[in-house]
């Protein structure tokens, strides 16, 4: 969230910022970039007591200004006011006053002088305005002055563009490694745009604070919150912390290294003091020690032997030790007289940050599952069926025994009755007796129709009536043996009454289209 005076647009083209609605102040700080808290705000000034008439001015991209209130204008943090700039005026807002802001002059080394520019006054709805117009037309502006840049060929980047509020003047803002010619570049602007042009260089780090953004931390930026001076940064910082030397990891958005690596380097400074350099390698009886990794907190020291993939933690009292020792030119037995126990982690801990291995059995137990069991071939059915046969026998039993009455005369008696054996079944058998069964004329009459491949299909097949009408009823003759039948359908078709064979449509059951009439395998 920003409010008008932000690079990034603002909530809403006013003076005060239209989401929050806290007149100049959000939780989020996006409205008060770079603001300094007033802890002197809420307290009474004595009446003898002059306030400072100095006042720190905010503009666009968090660039701040001390100004001077030659009027004595009461002016409140956020506030909109004309000042005072060379060749016209621009439009700020009020950021800091009071005590703090000679705190702050100190803390930037301005001097109180006559060079401090003063404040005309209050900004109205005319002066906002035009302000506004100046602030819409800066997106364009930098759009057409980056092709211009391309067309000349230029190696620079141009990141901002700063307009003032009467619209005589503006400022671009550009990034270059190496330095630029940009004559041209001016003469062409002030053609373009009919104003006066300055160019200002920054570094990348300052472009990365005016653009702002979130960094791997997941919090905003420091150099577009709070920071406003940049150390030189260098990776014996990183040395010093015992950081991986990774250019993607120590890097920031600035393509620079990260400004955070100098904020806990005095503490890892301070903590370097007790522990022993280590240049050369220690002398044991059982071989040379190299040095492989040092905990500064815990105070530990990693050892391992040439061709020994195992280190060996040594306490760094013990480290000191030995090199006096080995300063004599004696060489020690061992590392350690006692073996040293590694701190146990806490069970919280090892709970929270969890065990990399249990996830790896999580995902093979579930590709366990997936896996489907291959069907049992020829010899390994019955056993398989033997098997399953054998499994449910623990279950019958026990509901047996819930069963088993509880009189033991009664089981005796159960156990002795012979069991009644049934007979076979023969599904062939024909049931003369029982009840809807066909009287044997009519399946005499069926067994003579002709077969089912020899009739004609369905929409061929003449109605019922009329066949009746044309054939004589009465019993069809026989079905002739195999043999005549084979002769007859080699012989040409001499009568119209003889009826076209047709082919069977069974659906295909269990069996592919392409299998017809293979017959069924059978593993040996």
């Amino acid at each position: 969230m920003g409010c008008s005076s932000c690079s990034s647009g603002g909530c809403s083209t006013d003076t005060k910022p239209g989401g929050c609605k806290s007149n100049g102040g959000c939780s989020t700080g996006g409205c008060n970039r770079l603001n300094v808290f007033d802890w002197l705000s809420d307290m009474e000034i004595p009446t003898s007591f002059e306030e400072f008439d100095i006042i720190e001015v905010r503009f666009k991209g968090g660039r701040k200004d001390f100004y001077r209130n030659i009027n004595r204008l009461d002016l409140t943090t956020g506030d909109a006011v004309v000042v005072d700039v060379p060749n016209g005026h621009h439009i700020g807002f009020v950021s800091l006053k009071g005590e703090l802001v000679r705190l702050q002059m100190l803390k930037k080394k301005v001097d109180n002088n006559e060079e401090i520019r003063s404040i005309y006054r209050i900004a109205n709805e005319r002066d906002m305005e035009k302000f506004n117009e100046a602030r819409d037309q800066e997106g364009t502006t930098m759009y057409r002055s980056r092709e211009i840049i391309h067309m000349l060929g230029l190696k620079m980047k141009l990141s901002d563009v700063e307009y003032q509020a009467d619209r005589s003047k503006a400022t671009f803002f550009y990034s270059a490694d190496d330095r630029v010619d940009f004559r041209d570049l001016i003469k062409k602007l002030a053609e373009e745009f009919k104003i006066r042009v300055e160019m200002r260089q920054i570094s990348l780090r300052h472009e990365a604070g005016r653009l702002g953004g979130i960094g791997s931390c997941g919090r905003e930026l420091c150099c577009s919150t709070w920071l406003t001076d940049f150390k030189s940064v260098s990776t014996t910082a990183a040395r010093y912390q015992n950081l991986s030397l990774n250019p993607s990891k120590l890097s920031g958005q600035c393509g620079r290294l990260k400004c955070c690596l100098n904020y806990e380097l005095e503490t890892y400074m301070d903590a370097l003091k007790d522990i022993p350099t280590v240049n050369r390698p220690l002398q044991t009886q059982q071989g040379d020690a190299i040095l492989q990794k040092t905990d500064i907190f815990k105070r530990m020291m990693w050892f391992g032997y040439k061709g020994d993939n195992n280190w060996y933690p040594v306490p760094v009292e013990r480290v000191q030790e030995i090199l006096e020792q080995n300063a004599k030119g004696i060489a020690v037995e061992a590392l350690l007289t006692e073996p040293v126990e590694e701190p146990k982690q806490n069970e919280f801990v090892a709970q929270v940050e969890g065990n990399l291995e249990r996830l790896d059995d999580k995902f093979r137990n579930k590709k366990k599952k997936k896996k489907k069991k291959k069907k049992p071939t020829g010899a390994e059915q019955p056993q398989q069926s033997e098997k399953t046969a054998e499994a449910p026998q623990p279950r019958r039993e026990k509901q047996e025994r819930q069963a088993q009455p509880q009189d033991n005369a009664e089981q005796q008696e159960q156990q002795q009755r012979p069991r009644r054996q049934r007979p076979p079944r023969n599904k062939n058998k024909n049931r003369e007796g029982q009840e809807g069964a066909e009287p044997r004329e009519q399946r005499e009459a069926r067994d003579q129709r002709e077969p089912r491949e020899q009739r004609e299909p369905k929409e061929r097949r003449e109605p019922r009536e009329r066949r009746e009408k044309r054939e004589p009823s009465g019993p069809r003759p026989e079905a002739q043996d195999s043999g005549n039948a084979s002769e007859k359908g080699s012989q040409p078709q001499s009568s119209s009454n003889q009826r076209p064979k047709s082919r069977s449509r069974k659906p295909f059951r269990g069996r592919k289209p392409d299998q017809g009439n293979k017959p069924p395998r059978t593993d040996a």
